[in-house]
């Protein structure tokens, strides 16, 4: 993507125990992402961290389209947590990261934050804990995170 607001950073550390370290990616809050109020709708902060993800997989060479035309496997979110601390408006500047907390057979633990900044100042808006899992696309069945991605994501 050419936006300069999109870029990507961090390496990808190992997921042998630590957490792996951070990618980020930065978007604007448009008049859609809002309620009445300006205000960032609550669930659109879900919306923003599968972009975070999709854009962390593509960071590592991974399309999830070819992913299920190659393996027949994709990706689909098991559950999600999110803590919502501070509001985003109309027009702010998010950053959000992603990190790798677990990385199993079958499934992969993401901790996200959303973040603005103001001056010096960086506020922390919402947290999620999510887990997304790997399915056959037509058992919908859970299966093995395909070892070519596991590879690419390890990294």
């Amino acid at each position: 993507m050419s936006n300069a607001l999109n870029t990507a950073s961090a390496d990808i550390g190992a997921l042998e125990g630590a957490p792996a370290a951070p990618f980020f990616w930065t978007l604007r809050v448009y008049y859609e992402d809002t309620d009445a109020g300006g205000i960032v709708f609550y669930a659109n902060y879900l919306k923003f961290f599968e972009r975070a993800r999709t854009e962390w997989l593509r960071a590592h060479g991974i399309s999830q389209q070819l992913m299920t035309e190659k393996h027949r496997m994709m990706f689909v979110v098991k559950s999600t947590a999110v803590d919502y601390h501070a509001p985003a408006k109309l027009d702010d500047v998010l950053t959000l990261s992603v990190v790798t907390e677990k990385l199993g057979r079958a499934s992969v633990h993401f901790t996200q934050q959303a973040w603005r900044t103001e001056g010096a100042q960086r506020i922390l808006l919402a947290s999620g804990s999510i887990k997304v899992g790997c399915v056959d696309t037509v058992s919908l069945r859970p299966g093995p995170i395909p070892s070519e991605i596991i590879d690419r994501i390890t990294v």
